[in-house]
C-alpha cells in the first residue's frame, strides 16, 4: 500500500475533506504517546513552533469546513494548548463538551483549559464532572502539568480524597 493512501471523511457528500492515512496516524499516535511520556511542559524549539503553527492553520481550515468534526477539534485544542494559546484551547474544549457532553475526557480537558486560564473554580467543577462520568486515570491526573495550579486548592484536595475511595473500591 502506498504511503499516500487517502481516506474519505465526510459528514455528507458536499462537506468532504481528505487526509492522508499516514498524517492521521502520525498525528493521533503522537497525541497518545505524548500524554503518557511528558509529565511536564517543555519549551518548543523554533522548528517545533513553526511545525505546530502549520498544523494549527491546517486544522483550523478543517474545522471551518466542518465545525462538528470531533477528531479535528481535539487535535486543534491540543495544538493550541501546546503552543501556549490557552484561551483558544479553552474555546475548543467548550465546543467539544457541547458536542460530547457525556464523555469524561472532554470534561477533563476542559478542566485543564480552565486551570491554564486561571479559572480554578470552573476547573474543579469540570474535573468533578469528568470523574462523575467515569474518568479514572488518577495517576495521570496527579502529575498532569495542566492541573498544577489546582493541586493546592481545598476543593481539589477533597476531590483527591474522593478519588482514593473510588480507587480502593475498584
Amino acid at each position: 500500500m502506498s504511503e499516500t493512501r487517502w481516506i474519505w471523511q465526510a459528514s455528507d457528500w458536499r462537506k468532504a475533506r481528505y487526509l492522508t492515512w499516514r498524517r492521521v496516524c502520525r498525528i493521533m499516535g503522537a497525541r497518545r504517546s505524548m500524554a503518557k511520556t511528558q509529565p511536564k511542559r517543555t519549551k518548543l524549539s523554533k522548528k517545533q513552533q513553526r511545525d505546530l503553527d502549520i498544523e494549527i492553520e491546517f486544522m483550523e481550515g478543517v474545522v471551518r469546513r466542518d465545525p462538528s468534526y470531533i477528531d479535528a477539534l481535539q487535535i486543534l485544542g491540543d495544538d493550541y494548548t501546546r503552543r501556549g494559546k490557552f484561551v483558544n484551547g479553552l474555546k475548543i474544549d467548550e465546543q467539544l463538551v457541547q458536542l460530547r457532553p457525556s464523555e469524561p475526557i472532554t470534561h477533563y480537558n476542559l478542566a485543564c483549559s480552565y486551570s491554564l486560564t486561571g479559572q480554578i473554580e470552573r476547573a474543579i467543577a469540570s474535573l468533578e464532572r469528568a470523574v462523575d462520568l467515569g474518568y479514572r486515570d488518577f495517576t495521570w491526573m496527579s502529575k498532569d502539568p495542566d492541573l498544577t495550579d489546582l493541586r493546592t486548592h481545598p476543593a481539589y484536595i477533597k476531590l483527591r480524597a474522593r478519588l482514593r475511595k473510588l480507587k480502593a473500591k475498584s
